[in-house]
């Protein structure tokens, strides 16, 4: 489950679900058709719209929520939940549940989406081929251990801003992949799950690189990893250039700052390549907490494409109210200002 808000546009034409297309808040009768009218009307209008989703629990099937539309500014206003089905099948046979395909200007404020995650298991938000994107106050929920139910990914897409959120999921809890620019993410506790991830990279030969990403005022708590960068040991022409972390707190957490250039999950059939991935200007600035582990800080870089350019500054991670150990291969950089664990960077 997660939830959306934002800051709704004026609007001067008003489309209830409810009232005007005949929806049932009963979390039993199929609501989708009235969804899909009111989305249709709402698009084709001259004037601002409003879609209104008064309060109970509709039931939808996958929804497509397509444009372009005559309407400059549609807010999508939800006082209600919306339910997935019980039979989980019907939303594995889509690759969404719900999607919003060539529009602007749109708005989703308040309300929350139950897609029933005990039986069904997929990303909750997924940014892709988007951009001006701003999310603010999501939250979203799903079991520690329930697998690939990152909450929210970013990928192919420019100046997104993600703030004041809440995430808590078996996987990471914001993923980033190629094709992301200018994305900032700022004021969000994440936990449980796999922490910030940049990656997994190199999947493919021809990738596009990921630039321009700010990462700060995060709290992590009992998470796998707490900041990460992520890529196979394969060739690729991709990049990661231009990573800004500040101001971070970790607490109990098993990896706080990683970079794998050799990421292999499974430890099965991993490949023996060396990473293509080219990282370079890599920031990290007051970060503080606890390391579930002995190695707080690992850079474990290609040996083909050492990390270049990472800056250390104030950073104080402890294990067991001990010291803390860092590892470094192929990684190059300089530290400043109190560093602890001790850098372990090649200048």
């Amino acid at each position: 489950m997660f939830m959306l808000s934002a800051a709704a546009t004026p609007t001067t034409t008003s489309f209830n679900v409810l009232l005007g297309f005949g929806a049932k808040p009963d979390g039993i009768t199929d609501s989708t058709d009235s969804f899909l009218r009111a989305w249709e009307a709402a698009c084709a209008s001259t004037d601002d719209a409003l879609i209104y989703v008064p309060k109970g629990r509709y039931l939808v099937r996958p929804l497509a929520f397509k444009g372009p539309c005559k309407s400059l500014h549609i807010t999508v206003r939800i006082d209600g939940t919306l339910v997935a089905p019980e039979d989980y099948q019907v939303l594995g046979g889509s690759e969404n549940w719900l999607n919003f395909q060539r529009v602007s200007g749109v708005s989703i404020v308040g309300g929350a989406l139950d897609a029933r995650g005990p039986a069904f298991q997929m990303f909750h938000i997924v940014i892709n081929h988007c951009e001006n994107v701003e999310m603010r106050g999501v939250k979203i929920i799903a079991h520690g251990d329930s697998p690939n139910t990152d909450g929210i990914h970013v990928q192919l897409s420019k100046n997104v801003a993600i703030f004041n959120s809440v995430v808590g999921t078996g996987d990471d809890c914001v993923s980033i992949g190629p094709g992301t620019q200018n994305l900032w993410i700022e004021r969000m506790t994440c936990g449980p799950g796999h922490g910030i991830s940049i990656g997994s990279l190199a999947k493919n030969m021809e990738e596009e690189g990921v630039q321009n990403v700010t990462v700060k005022q995060i709290i992590f708590t009992g998470t796998q990893n707490g900041i990460r960068i992520k890529s196979w040991a394969k060739l690729s022409n991709g990049f990661v250039e231009s990573v800004h972390f500040s101001n971070i707190v970790m607490r109990n957490v098993q990896n706080p700052i990683i970079i794998d250039q050799n990421y292999c999950p499974s430890h099965i059939n991993c490949p023996t390549e060396v990473s293509g991935i080219k990282i370079n200007n890599i920031t990290y600035k007051n970060i503080k907490g606890t390391s579930a582990t002995l190695v707080a800080t690992k850079f474990d870089c290609s040996s083909g494409n050492p990390c270049n350019g990472i800056r250390l500054e104030d950073i104080n991670l402890t294990f067991r109210n001990k010291s803390a150990q860092s590892f470094c291969a192929n990684a190059n950089g300089k530290s400043f200002g109190s560093v602890l664990p001790d850098s372990c960077l090649s200048n």
